[in-house]
């Protein structure tokens, strides 16, 4: 089955029209880490989802993270800086789950995908 895209709505400052926007899937080794990201994102601020991890994307958790594109920087960001350990962050791209970068775990080591 292929993936469904995501889509996220957003209101632009000036009037308040609405524009799509891409997300990106952020996937996860472990439930923990999972719910830390989810607690550390929303309170930056960060417009998320809480979804199951789909069946194309070997994680070893069930629960995987939504976020619109446009805040990439800032979600790679306060991973990095909170040490989150993840799977891999994904788009969608010609019906299947491609994954942005390499895996990361947090560790400080150089293996994130932003360096």
């Amino acid at each position: 089955m292929a993936a469904a895209g995501y889509t996220w709505q957003r209101e632009e400052k000036d009037g308040g029209r609405t524009r799509m926007e891409e997300s990106l899937l952020l996937s996860f080794h472990s439930t923990q880490q999972a719910l830390r990201a989810e607690l550390l994102l929303e309170y930056a601020g960060v417009d998320i989802d809480i979804q199951p991890t789909p069946k194309d994307i070997t994680a070893g958790c069930a629960m995987s993270i939504a976020f619109p594109a446009g805040d990439l920087e800032k979600v790679r960001r306060i991973l990095a800086e909170e040490r989150v350990e993840f799977e891999g962050i994904y788009c969608v791209r010609d019906g299947r789950h491609a994954r942005i970068g390499e895996k990361a775990d947090g560790d400080g080591r150089g293996n994130e995908p932003w360096k």
